[in-house]
């Protein structure tokens, strides 16, 4: 991105700001709800459990230094601050794919095994219900967004599947009649440069 070119630090900014928000309310929701189940159901989990919570307490102290440098270059598109933005980012970036992948490997499994329907229903209505609380804080489009994404992290040879296992028919056929285009829209703003991943 050119220097001084505040209208794109502003495009930017808006979409970093709600990456760092469903961040803090990922790990808020776990912090929350599903650590202290999980240690509690399964204690072979628990040493799994304290590496998590260590691992959570690194993201916030990465995002704690990031985010304020945030509104500073959305102001500016100063180059220098452009920079170090990038390269704290790219920190987080590394440390969240460790963690990530240690929580599908050793987290997943158990969580999967002890936790009823119930209680992903109500993390799941948890979540949703903190996103409603904070939509004038983002984007028109934060939830087809948010499904977009959903989606592009799946697997392409196995998103076809999850998406009929797991999104309900009426999202499906909202998503395919308008919040698919929504998606496409902010990829294009985001990135309008490449093209936007191959979906549905």
């Amino acid at each position: 991105m050119e220097a001084d070119d505040v209208t794109r630090a502003g495009v930017v900014g808006v979409y970093a700001k709600l990456d760092f928000f469903a961040l803090h309310l990922h790990h808020r929701t776990e912090d929350t709800v599903l650590w202290d189940r999980l240690a509690t159901r399964d204690p072979a989990c628990a040493a799994h459990v304290d590496l998590m919570r260590a691992q959570h307490a690194e993201v916030a102290s990465h995002l704690a230094r990031i985010e304020p440098q945030l509104a500073p270059w959305v102001e500016t598109a100063d180059a220098g601050l452009r920079d170090t933005f990038a390269a704290d980012i790219e920190v987080l970036r590394d440390t969240l794919y460790g963690h990530l992948g240690e929580e599908e490997d050793d987290i997943l499994p158990v969580a999967g095994a002890v936790m009823s329907q119930q209680e992903w229903d109500e993390l799941e209505a948890h979540t949703r219900a903190t996103l409603l609380a904070h939509r004038k804080d983002f984007p028109r489009d934060v939830l087809s967004l948010q499904l977009g994404l959903l989606l592009a992290s799946v697997p392409e040879a196995e998103r076809d599947e999850w998406y009929h296992a797991n999104v309900p028919a009426p999202i499906r056929l909202l998503y395919s009649l308008l919040m698919k285009r929504r998606y496409d829209r902010a990829m294009r703003e985001l990135y309008p440069d490449r093209p936007v991943p191959a979906m549905f």
